[in-house]
């Protein structure tokens, strides 16, 4: 992986623990869907040189979570030494969204201005509440923003800046 931010992987989960003795590992997935993290064949295991590409053999959701077994992990010593380790992908084996929709690490790290352009901080991070996704803003004060139509008003990723319709009050 290159040094350009645009390069760097998108982390989709963590391992979180061994499961059985033949290799599996349970995963901590990071997905909006349970299981979406086993659309990608292709994983990035972060280690402590970087990031080792590995394959994805199987996998299922299980109960509350994920389990999955990589190629070359075959029994329950090899799936323990992943235990702790970020699961990513490479940012080209993302689906194209539709014109006005994001994925969630595009916008962590983009300033939100209101529509009077005072600032209200950065992303921190985006929760999901069920009903709407919220935005997590860090700066003098910390901001919960609707991720809602009314709310968002434009994106633009290209200067980092999200406007919104929200007092500085608020």
């Amino acid at each position: 992986m290159g040094t350009d931010p645009g390069d760097s992987p998108v982390i989709m989960g963590r391992i979180s623990g061994a499961y059985g003795v033949k290799g599996w590992v349970r995963v901590f997935d990071h997905s909006r869907e349970r299981g979406g993290i086993l659309d990608y064949r292709h994983w990035l295991i972060r280690s402590g040189a970087g990031w080792e590409q590995r394959q994805l053999a199987e996998g299922r959701c299980h109960g509350n979570g994920v389990v999955a077994r990589l190629e070359d992990c075959e029994d329950r010593n090899q799936a323990v030494a992943l235990m702790g380790r970020d699961i990513a992908i490479r940012r080209d084996q993302l689906g194209e969204l539709a014109k006005g929709e994001y994925y969630w690490h595009q916008l962590k790290g983009l300033e939100v201005v209101n529509t009077r352009g005072e600032s209200l901080g950065r992303v921190r991070r985006l929760l999901e509440t069920g009903a709407n996704d919220v935005l997590v803003l860090e700066g003098e004060q910390e901001r919960l923003i609707p991720y809602v139509p009314d709310t968002i008003k434009q994106v633009d990723l290209a200067k980092g800046l999200i406007e919104v319709a929200w007092d500085r009050d608020f």
